[in-house]
């Protein structure tokens, strides 16, 4: 037997870090917050993301008493952009989430099921996409979705 390590890289940046895109880019999320509806949760999440052609799509979570029947702001953002744009890759997806408290402090990473969406995406359009996950104390920054899953299930798995 032998272990096997995993690792990943990303950064830890301060907002004026950033590139103008990127900066923009969470701003749209930190907008796309007052567009959640989360009265059972209080927890509001807003999602940007960046198109190829410099589109930009913004979704937020979506929450319903019947818990299953919700949906995570990173899926309304890009399930809203494949449908409207189809022809446009992701190249970049920020997510901001606030509590009662205001923006929350340390960022917040994607759920399971939005983590294999993003990671379907990137298959999808064959490009890596970047992902910005903001917080007040800084964001991280991801080069693709294959580094928050380096044991990921995609389509070619199944044609092996």
């Amino acid at each position: 037997m032998k272990n096997v390590e995993l690792k990943i890289k990303m950064q830890f940046c301060q907002l004026d870090e950033l590139s103008p895109t990127e900066q923009m880019l969470i701003e749209s999320a930190i907008k796309a917050t007052e567009n959640s509806y989360a009265p059972y949760s209080n927890f509001n999440v807003g999602a940007a993301v960046l198109l190829g052609d410099g589109t930009v799509i913004k979704g937020a979570n979506q929450e319903n008493a019947a818990f299953p029947s919700g949906l995570c702001a990173e899926r309304t953002a890009l399930f809203a952009a494949q449908a409207q744009y189809p022809d446009q890759p992701v190249k970049m997806l920020a997510i901001a989430a606030k509590n009662e408290n205001g923006l929350v402090r340390v960022p917040v990473s994607p759920c399971g099921a939005c983590r294999q969406v993003m990671l379907e995406v990137e298959e999808r359009y064959k490009i890596p996409m970047r992902i910005l996950l903001y917080g007040t104390d800084g964001t991280y920054v991801i080069s693709s979705t294959k580094d928050l899953m380096p044991l990921c299930f995609v389509d070619s798995d199944m044609h092996q």
